[in-house]
């Protein structure tokens, strides 16, 4: 009897243990992937100075400008500045391909501006532009 109970409990051990495996505690070192998938990075839109310098009496009398076009996609971009304590804020446009633009913008005190430029490079661009006093400046655009 004591053989069959030895049997039986081997059997039940051998049993049990079949579904049982080693893990080791340090897994050899294996080809590990680095890439992560990478987060999404904003999209920097470029952001351009537009500086406007006085080319008469009527602009010298108000003094040089110092503006932005930003988020010019598309062909559109936003056209702003301050002059003389008047917030002016506008639309820069041009064709997709072309060189040629315009940007008009109006001003919280109701003055307007309209500029006609011409871009030499993806970063710089010169024009003019005349307000609605009659003030006219020479516009140099970079980025």
């Amino acid at each position: 009897m004591f053989k069959v109970k030895a049997i039986v409990t081997a059997l039940a051990a051998s049993t049990l243990l079949t579904g049982c495996y080693v893990v080791p505690m340090h897994p050899a070192p294996g080809a590990t992937n680095n890439q992560q998938p990478g987060a999404m990075q904003p999209v920097m839109r470029p952001v351009y100075t537009a500086r406007l310098y006085p080319t008469n009496d009527a602009a010298a009398a108000l003094g040089r400008v110092s503006g932005t076009i930003s988020n010019p996609e598309r062909g559109h971009g936003e056209f702003a500045f301050t002059l003389a304590n008047e917030s002016f804020s506008g639309e820069a446009t041009r064709a997709p391909g072309a060189t040629k633009g315009t940007a008009n913008a109006t001003g919280n005190r109701g003055s307007y501006v309209k500029c006609n430029y011409t871009m030499s490079s993806a970063q710089l661009g010169t024009g003019t532009c005349t307000f609605a006093n009659g003030a006219t400046y020479d516009m140099h655009i970079s980025q």
